[in-house]
């Protein structure tokens, strides 16, 4: 009988995120919130190489930029086999939003499907609402 000790599935470092997909657009209106949500979130763990899924939140309030919504789903699906550990990502999903956009709030979630029987959520949240 075969096992699946010792078998590992390849996935890319994190320097193969696609951050140069994000895009953006001027923003001149009144200050509003804006939530994008999916449920199309996957990285991979870089300990099994198994994937992690999960919803992804994020919630801002622009300064004068608003990411371009086609752009965001390319670069969210450019993690789909990024080794990286859950806190670490929503991290970089966080700085990178940050840099991109200088928003007055920004708020990053990250909600992963139950794994070895432990549900993980990760936020990380600055500025004010």
């Amino acid at each position: 009988m075969a096992t699946a000790e010792g078998l590992s599935l390849p996935f890319e470092p994190e320097s193969a995120i696609r951050v140069d997909f994000l895009e953006t657009f001027p923003y001149e209106g009144a200050r509003q919130r804006v939530r994008y949500e999916t449920t199309e979130w996957s990285c991979v763990c870089p300990f099994s190489g198994l994937p992690d899924y999960g919803k992804l939140i994020i919630d801002y309030i622009p300064g004068d930029r608003i990411v371009e919504l086609k752009s965001l789903k390319y670069y969210i699906v450019s993690y789909r086999n990024i080794g990286i550990y859950q806190e670490p990502v929503t991290n970089r999903l966080f700085q990178d939003l940050k840099k991109l956009l200088a928003p007055q709030y920004l708020r990053i979630e990250t909600i992963y499907n139950t794994r070895g029987g432990i549900d993980t959520t990760c936020m990380i949240e600055e500025g004010q609402v």
